[in-house]
């Protein structure tokens, strides 16, 4: 992130400073006095949009504090475990890994990715007391990471709480778009993982006295990034799964049929919905939504620093001119296939750093020409919400289990994440263009 940052202010400055020796004095503001007026715009601009963010930050998360307490990541655990099981035959059913794996799938299907990241972390090192060659990730691991990667997404809830504060019509339009693509980037990053194992073998590597990995270490359960419960919930009958997979399959053609009537709906029945079962199941839904909307609240002072940041470069660099120059040849090759530079500088983005690619979809969704409610802020939010930043997720999950060799990781991870860009650029042509 650091290299990004520099890159996009050097870039800006160079660039700006060419075209100020190639212009004339023509009595107006220099490039250099626009680049940096652009600069001051944009630091406001952040610190206006964080706090408008504020509020639907604290909405989506005090709807989902609800919906965990009220039980719905468990029963999604039960549902999900099953499936989990066929996938992962090398993990024991009762093992503390499968456990961990199953909450953590489930919190990513909710768009819980603060929840999702201990149970992701904890899993992993449970993983790692399977591992036979420590230092090297599993075929377990592989798999377990690119599904995380590419986890099936039903509510995109940064996402939403973004359009929301910069004024969208429907902030709940991305959803099915979100769930169409993450489903065929799960998809991909599955079969990349089953298939690069055959040519990506972990072989026979001598454990040293460094490596990280004995089971005593990562059958501990007193680490501080592992939830307290450890013990998968009972499964649900192979049936109660069965139904569940062909309901969420017949969302995919509802969605192409019948997505741009269905959207309006999504988020009043969710605001309506989740409280009235939460409180069915006994839960205090007024309490449960404070909660909620004040870890909202923390989240959104804690990303302003970033907002800034990314906000001051991308407006510096796309002011100077210095992205349209990068990017325009490449987006006249791809632009009459639905993916315009913009959506394909967010898929980059968005795999190396979740700050930037937020700050950038923030600047995409704030810009006038563009709007969150535009093709193309349709298309650059469900990239984002059904991409991930792969190389974080592999620096955390990995380094927390001490492997250093991660075989074919990174590469089904960021096909995974071109598999989503695909899908997110066929689902938005399909319903917005």
């Amino acid at each position: 992130m650091n290299v990004v940052f520099l890159l996009l202010i050097a870039g800006s400055v160079v660039v700006t400073g060419w075209r100020q020796f190639g212009s004339g004095a023509d009595g107006g503001a220099s490039p250099m006095e626009v680049l940096g007026q652009a600069a001051l715009s944009a630091a406001d601009g952040a610190i206006t949009l964080g706090i408008g963010l504020a509020g639907g930050m604290a909405l989506f998360l005090g709807l989902m504090r609800i919906a965990e307490m009220a039980g719905l990541m468990r029963v999604l655990a039960r549902l999900l475990r099953p499936w989990l099981g066929r996938l992962f035959p090398d993990v024991p059913a009762d093992h503390p890994a499968m456990g961990a794996m199953v909450m953590n799938v489930a919190a990513n299907v909710l768009g819980l990715s603060n929840a999702a990241t201990p149970f992701g972390v904890h899993a992993m090192r449970q993983l790692n007391a399977l591992n036979r060659h420590p230092g090297t990730a599993t075929d377990a691991m592989v798999l377990f990471l690119a599904i995380n990667t590419a986890n099936v997404t039903l509510l995109p809830i940064h996402v939403m709480a973004l359009r929301t504060a910069v004024g969208s019509h429907d902030p709940a339009a991305v959803i099915p778009t979100t769930l169409f693509a993450t489903l065929g980037s799960t998809v991909m990053a599955v079969l990349v993982a089953k298939w690069g194992a055959r040519f990506f073998p972990a072989g026979a590597i001598p454990a040293d006295g460094a490596a990280i990995g004995s089971q005593a270490e990562a059958s501990d359960g007193n680490s501080s990034a592992a939830p307290a419960e450890d013990a998968p919930p009972p499964p649900y009958p192979a049936w109660a799964g069965v139904l569940a997979a062909l309901m969420i399959l017949s969302l995919l053609p509802v969605t192409l049929l019948w997505g741009r009537q269905i959207s309006p709906w999504v988020l009043p029945v969710l605001l309506a919905g989740i409280p009235a079962y939460g409180l069915w199941r006994g839960v205090a839904i007024y309490e449960a939504f404070v909660e909620g909307a004040k870890e909202g609240l923390a989240v959104s002072i804690r990303i302003l620093p970033y907002l800034v940041a990314i906000l001051v470069a991308v407006g510096m660099f796309r002011t100077s001119g210095a992205m349209d120059l990068a990017l325009a040849p490449l987006g006249r090759l791809l632009g009459p296939f639905g993916l315009p530079p913009e959506a394909l500088s967010m898929a980059v983005l968005r795999s190396l750093s979740g700050s930037a690619s937020f700050g950038f979809l923030a600047s995409l969704l704030k810009d006038p020409a563009i709007g969150p409610d535009s093709y193309l802020g349709l298309l650059v939010s469900t990239v984002y919400g059904s991409s991930e930043t792969t190389f974080y997720v592999l620096a955390v999950y990995f380094g927390a289990a001490g492997v250093r060799r991660i075989r074919h990781a990174l590469l089904a991870g960021l096909l995974a994440d071109a598999g989503a860009l695909l899908c997110a650029v066929a689902i938005c042509r399909w319903l917005y263009r």
